[in-house]
């Protein structure tokens, strides 16, 4: 049986180990830096909150400029030095101590790590072949997952030891992993640059599907913070639900992405199946958020079987939506822009991390289970248009309206997958109607 964690040796396998190696040092991150913020360096917690979300804000804008640079420059090069500016960055949170330099190196780390991830991913499209990419990224998924789960584990020896020591060695373990994450990029070949000529200063903007298809992506990305801020609230203000369940949704989230994540993306290989793939997570979405709102009105532990019954089947579509959407992204990108292409593509994870507080917030501990219908039904909308706005991205690629020269993989033909198995030839090659 394949392993979920370990791709096939050569660039694949360095591409996972690199993603190991920040994903540890992030996961020791995410779990110690609101403290840090606020016990080390004594920032108030509104303040925080206000300096992560203009940071985020710069970090989406200068997602396309940082990616194009990639396309122009080479992915590897690019991603390297985007790797450093990033341990460079976490490093300075170490020694800044008032708002101003705070927001400063903010905006720094999530400049550097929008352009990183659209770094990337380019690098990827260049060393691996297209019907295989979706396969490659589902490991790197369950790798993400894995480095996390380490990381966390260490954040959480740092926060029982409480102390300012502990707080900086998270940090400085965060800027080294991203040193030793640039060390590794630097072992694969380097694609050559795109060669990208200028163009209009708007880029992606002006290609109107590709557009469409990012924004019905990013409504589908409201799972993201349904899981860290729309459940927990949910449990804790609607339901008779022990607290700590929380927790144990959280692992159970990551552990099941971990272990299922590249199964359940070996039948992505091309448009047709990655929309597909959409689809079907709209109607287990809306499955989901359905029985996440029977867990209302009943007694403890009726309500806990019936979260985590509802955490099985929003994991499922979040797999099912992350195999889609990654095929989707890098195949209906121009082949000597993927690097910008990416960058934008990316930006859907910002706006879905900033907006959807204040969505989920709305409906889930507003209205209740209306809005958990609502929520689902919004879902399984977004997931439903994904395929027509797909359909004319790939059209107009056909008909030369875009410049595209982007390669087509799996559904049009025979692919392989990351766990080198072949996939049997689709009768028709043909995006699915929906």
């Amino acid at each position: 049986m394949t392993n979920p964690l370990v791709p096939p040796a050569g660039p694949r396998r360095v591409l996972a180990l690199a993603q190991l190696a920040n994903s540890v040092g992030d996961g020791a991150y995410y779990v110690t830096s609101a403290l840090y913020f606020t016990h080390v360096v004594g920032l108030a917690p509104a303040r925080v909150g206000l300096g992560l979300t203009l940071a985020w804000a710069v970090g989406s804008l200068v997602g396309v400029p940082l990616g194009r640079l990639a396309d122009r420059r080479g992915p590897r090069g690019t991603a390297v030095l985007l790797a450093i500016a990033t341990g460079l960055a976490v490093a300075s949170f170490l020694v800044v101590r008032g708002f101003v330099p705070f927001v400063a190196a903010a905006c720094a780390y999530a400049a550097a790590q929008s352009g990183l991830a659209a770094a990337r991913q380019a690098l990827l499209a260049g060393l691996v072949p297209a019907g295989e990419r979706t396969g490659l990224l589902a490991h790197l998924q369950s790798t993400l997952n894995a480095g996390l789960a380490v990381g966390a584990g260490l954040g959480g020896l740092a926060l029982h030891a409480g102390t300012r020591a502990a707080y900086l060695g998270v940090f400085a373990l965060d800027a080294v992993s991203f040193l030793l994450c640039a060390a590794l990029l630097l072992r694969l070949p380097s694609p050559p640059a795109a060669g990208v000529t200028r163009r209009h200063g708007t880029g992606v903007l002006r290609d109107r599907p590709y557009v469409l298809v990012t924004l019905l992506n990013t409504v589908l990305l409201l799972r993201m913070p349904l899981l860290s801020l729309g459940v927990p609230l949910w449990i804790t203000e609607r339901t008779s639900a022990p607290a700590w369940l929380v927790s144990a949704l959280f692992v159970l989230n990551t552990a099941v992405v971990m272990v299922f994540q590249v199964r359940m993306a070996r039948g992505v290989t091309g448009l047709a199946s990655a929309t597909r793939a959409i689809r079907r997570s709209g109607f287990v979405m809306l499955a989901s958020c359905a029985v996440f709102a029977l867990s209302s009105g009943t007694p403890p532990w009726v309500a806990a079987g019936i979260l985590v019954a509802g955490a099985v089947l929003q994991v499922v579509a979040e797999m099912q939506q992350s195999a889609g959407s990654w095929q989707l992204g890098l195949d209906l990108a121009p082949a000597d822009r993927v690097g910008e292409y990416q960058g934008f593509f990316g930006t859907g994870v910002t706006v879905a991390r900033t907006m959807g507080p204040l969505v989920l917030t709305a409906l889930l501990v507003g209205w209740g289970t209306p809005g958990w219908l609502l929520l689902g039904v919004l879902m399984l909308g977004a997931s439903y248009g994904t395929g027509p706005a797909a359909r004319w991205a790939a059209a107009r690629t056909a008909d030369g309206n875009t410049g595209r020269g982007c390669a087509r993989g799996g559904d049009s033909g025979t692919a392989v997958v990351a766990e080198n198995r072949p996939v049997r030839r689709p009768s028709k090659a043909r995006l699915p109607a929906t």
